[in-house]
């Protein structure tokens, strides 16, 4: 006849063994497996809290296509045609030597960054150009998009700021994506609390 072992008060009980913790899993409570407590891990910017900066973007692709467009095609009128035709062909080559000309300052300056602080709003004068604008956050006026009144050279919508009775405009194309139009947009509304009406005061403008 077989007898067992007395069970041991070290033995486990009846039923399947409890699963051991995967390594580095944390506790239900949301602490880590040192004990500490999780923190969710939220930048400043989206917080909404520290300065905002967006860099705008120049494609000189684009501006030495129009350049060797202008020049090319615009003396190849003024040589080959009419009158009307070289009339045509003068103003491609003016278009033409204005590309050249930005695309030379895409080599002497960047295109520039929108930054806006608790105490100073940069905005750019324009794409590639030095001394950019420097304002107080209250000194801006109104700001809002266009998104139909909009020149047939530049792409919508264009974000436009008002500070006092300067406009300065801010096309889409001139940004990554219009994400950062609108964080601009949202930056500027926080830093100052604009009156309604400075937002919606054009009919063609879309309220940021």
């Amino acid at each position: 006849m077989t007898t067992s072992k007395p069970e041991s008060s070290s033995s486990p009980g009846p039923g399947d063994a409890p699963d051991a913790p995967a390594p580095g899993a944390g506790k239900a409570d949301g602490s880590d497996p040192k004990g500490e407590p999780a923190r969710a891990k939220t930048s400043d910017r989206d917080r909404g809290r520290g300065p905002v900066e967006v860099e705008l973007e120049m494609s000189r692709q684009r501006a030495a296509g129009w350049t060797v467009f202008g020049l090319v095609v615009g003396a190849l009128l003024i040589w080959k045609l009419g009158t009307v035709g070289v009339w045509v062909g003068v103003v491609l080559m003016i278009i033409g030597a204005v590309r050249a000309w930005q695309l030379v300052q895409t080599f002497m300056y960047a295109p520039g960054t929108i930054r806006v602080t608790a105490d100073e709003v940069t905005l750019p004068r324009g794409l590639c150009l030095p001394r950019p604008l420097k304002v107080k956050p209250d000194e801006v006026t109104a700001v809002y998009f266009l998104r139909r009144s909009v020149p047939w050279n530049r792409s919508a919508p264009v974000l436009v700021v008002e500070i006092g009775p300067k406009a300065m405009a801010f096309p889409r194309d001139w940004f990554a994506s219009e994400a950062d139009q609108r964080d601009v947009v949202h930056a500027l509304l926080r830093g100052r609390q604009l009156p309604t009406a400075g937002v919606t005061a054009s009919a063609d403008a879309e309220p940021a």
